[in-house]
């Protein structure tokens, strides 16, 4: 019988995972690739934030899991991960249902031979009152949509009315890569929006507020890539404010733990992460604080060698020595999904699977149109610091990437040209 590969989760990770296999183990009938996901398309998610602003049409960027299954020799299988039952090596996937609340898939069974839980993380808010209903997070494309169309009915109203509504407040909660990107993409915005005559809201009465309950921007980086931004940030008018726990989140705005009032209609939570609730005690997996399944160097499951987790679900050791994990970043979850093709492979001939080592080749972090600042890292050049506008190419062409890894070298160069194009035909931003 042919063996069984299912994957959970079409983010980035994977969905490469489940593009290679297909290549390789699927087209040669070596094994069955099944990836299950309970949306139609995908998005990279280091977009988000420009979704969130206008400056990306996610219609445009998205990519179809039915085609590309079609393409790579995998099945693509529409549902959101409910169950799982370790001794009959199935997995159960709810039913999805359409705009009218009704049954559009049933639910149902996937059986598996090696299953690999990819499902990524959603936003952490800590339990902060109110967060959750007052705030909107970048976890998924609706939620980065619904801000976008918050954000243009605030300049469309102020545009058709008789000037008492001339500004907008932002505060977003979190100064990591996300919190501080959509702070620089809101500021580009706010001047293209002015620029295409919705100009009742100047650029300066966009009101943006970043708010970090550290001493600094960008903690997880060097103190040299955060102080720059910091500065960057200051210059276009965002306010930062570090050292600023939020206690309370409410419909005016927030209040922090030091009693300071942020006055805020349009409120963003990019602080902390989590993975999925599901996951914590999934028949019997070891999962930590987080709901991250525990993992071993081979990136197998702790109580089950059969499954295997990666990405920002998963808790990986570094293998420094030290007691901390692999981070959640983009190039951790692609590092692990190459190492998985091969592990995989392995596994279908009953050979000893590798471990994963982390290996940081730095970070970027792009300023909109204004700057991008960043490290790159290596053997060779140890660590380089890169600003301006060749940061910017390098993380450009991070996308490229990720976009090369699921299309293939030549259609990535015509989606590169097809986007040049666009250029000169489309708005810069999207104002709808």
């Amino acid at each position: 019988m042919t063996h069984r590969i299912v994957i959970v989760g079409g983010g980035a990770g994977g969905l490469e995972l489940a593009t290679r296999l297909g290549r390789t183990l699927g087209k040669r009938g070596k094994a069955h690739i099944t990836l299950a996901d309970a949306n139609l398309t995908h998005i990279w998610k280091p977009l988000l934030h420009e979704v969130a602003a206008g400056s990306l049409n996610s219609t445009e960027n998205e990519l179809n899991y039915v085609a590309q299954a079609k393409w790579n020799h995998f099945e693509f299988q529409l549902g959101r991960m409910s169950g799982l039952d370790r001794g009959r090596k199935t997995i159960q996937l709810a039913a999805t249902l359409d705009e009218e609340n009704r049954e559009l898939v049933p639910a149902r069974e996937l059986a598996y031979d090696s299953l690999v839980i990819a499902v990524g993380s959603t936003t952490n808010d800590f339990g902060t009152e109110g967060a959750a209903n007052h705030c909107i997070f970048l976890d998924t494309r609706e939620q980065a949509e619904r801000f976008h169309r918050k954000m243009l009915s605030h300049y469309l109203r102020a545009h058709a009315g008789n000037g008492d509504n001339d500004q907008i407040s932002v505060a977003i909660v979190g100064a990591g890569a996300t919190g501080v990107e959509l702070a620089a993409e809101l500021h580009h915005a706010a001047h293209e929006l002015a620029a295409y005559g919705l100009d009742r809201i100047r650029p300066e009465n966009m009101r943006i507020t970043l708010i970090e309950a550290g001493p600094r921007v960008l903690p997880a980086l060097p103190e040299r890539i955060s102080a720059p931004v910091h500065r960057t940030l200051q210059k276009l008018g965002v306010t930062v404010l570090t050292n600023a726990a939020v206690k309370e989140v409410t419909a005016e705005g927030l209040l922090t733990v030091s009693g300071e009032r942020i006055p805020a209609s349009l409120k963003v939570w990019a602080a902390g992460i989590r993975a999925p609730a599901f996951l914590k005690d999934l028949d019997g997996l070891e999962s930590n604080r987080i709901n991250q399944l525990v993992v071993t160097p081979t990136l197998q499951t702790t109580r089950d060698e059969n499954i295997f987790a990666f990405g920002d679900c998963a808790a990986c050791p570094l293998g420094d020595g030290s007691e901390r994990n692999v981070p959640p970043r983009a190039q951790a979850a692609h590092q692990q999904a190459s190492l998985l093709v091969k592990s995989l492979a392995l596994r279908l001939q009953s050979q000893p699977l590798p471990s994963y080592t982390y290996k940081d080749y730095g970070s970027l972090i792009s300023l909109s149109s204004f700057s991008a600042v960043g490290n790159l890292m290596g053997n060779l050049m140890g660590s380089v610091k890169l600003e301006g506008w060749l940061a910017r190419m390098f993380y450009i062409s991070l996308y490229r990437m990720h976009q090369m890894a699921l299309y293939g070298k030549f259609r990535t160069l015509l989606l590169m040209l097809s986007d040049r194009i666009g250029r000169s035909t489309d708005p810069r931003l999207k104002l709808h």
